[in-house]
């Protein structure tokens, strides 16, 4: 008997355990409607490995800001980037030298009517067709972020999960026969089921923010990374931070792995 009562013991102490590692659903907030008013200015560096001896480094200006149009309230982020490439497989007048990467434009708020019973984010992205990319894409988008109500072990800051569908066409002024470098239009169902984690005051642990999961609708294919970044405020405007993602599955080929930074100001 005290034998099994000892074994008893055990495993209400491991199940109140797992409790506390846990959040269950019932305890997060859709706090998705809540927008930060402020302007963020970031500077991103990625250096990733493309795989076959061919890597890729970009350099990448980010800007956030409110926006509002009557009872609507969003935000707009800008993205444009420059980009080199070189390895074993790029020409030698081509290898090192930079260009003009990808430039995108993403729109979301509230959406209070229509999609009113998702409780989500509405918006929508556009890439314009600058350097070697030859195609505008475009595509919607549905984003929330659930924050828990009681604390754990884990220290969970929130889940903020964003779904986009990505729809890439051709250019009058950039088709397959003026730039046959352009890769395959866009076809890609973008997942990003983003969980944060509290290491310390200033310091936050985010997996799945930055380089999402992607599926390619047009051949099948799927693309599943492990990506975590550690982000670190120093003062109330300015923050630091530091990633890495790894392929774990390949089917649609995007990249091996890739390490990157940012420098973030707020104001």
């Amino acid at each position: 008997m005290k034998f099994f009562a000892i074994v008893l013991m055990v495993l209400l102490a491991s199940h109140a355990r797992a409790e506390d590692l846990l959040v269950p659903i019932s305890d997060f907030d859709n706090d998705s409607q809540k927008l930060t008013n402020s302007r963020v200015l970031e500077f991103w560096g990625y250096h990733g490995y493309q795989g076959k001896e061919d890597y890729k480094n970009t350099l990448t200006i980010r800007y956030y800001n409110p926006l509002e149009w009557g009872d609507w309230r969003g935000r707009i982020r800008i993205d444009s980037s420059v980009i080199s490439n070189y390895g074993a497989n790029m020409a030698s007048n081509n290898s090192g030298q930079y260009s003009a990467g990808n430039t995108m434009v993403t729109i979301w708020g509230q959406e209070r009517s229509l999609l009113k019973p998702l409780g989500a984010l509405v918006g929508t992205r556009v890439i314009f067709p600058f350097g070697n990319n030859g195609q505008w894409a475009v595509g919607p988008q549905l984003s929330w972020s659930f924050n828990p109500t009681v604390d754990t072990v884990l220290r969970v800051t929130d889940f903020s999960p964003l779904i986009r569908y990505m729809y890439g066409f051709d250019s009058k002024s950039n088709s397959m026969t003026i730039n046959p470098s352009q890769p395959p239009l866009l076809r890609n169902l973008q997942i990003y089921p983003t969980v944060g984690f509290k290491l310390s005051t200033n310091t936050m642990l985010r997996f799945l923010d930055e380089n999402g999961i992607v599926y390619h609708s047009a051949g099948g294919g799927w693309f599943v990374p492990i990506d975590a970044m550690v982000t670190h405020r120093l003062t109330k405007n300015l923050v630091l931070a530091v990633g890495g993602s790894k392929q774990v599955v390949q089917t649609y080929q995007q990249y091996d792995w890739m390490a990157y930074a940012k420098v973030s100001l707020n104001f």
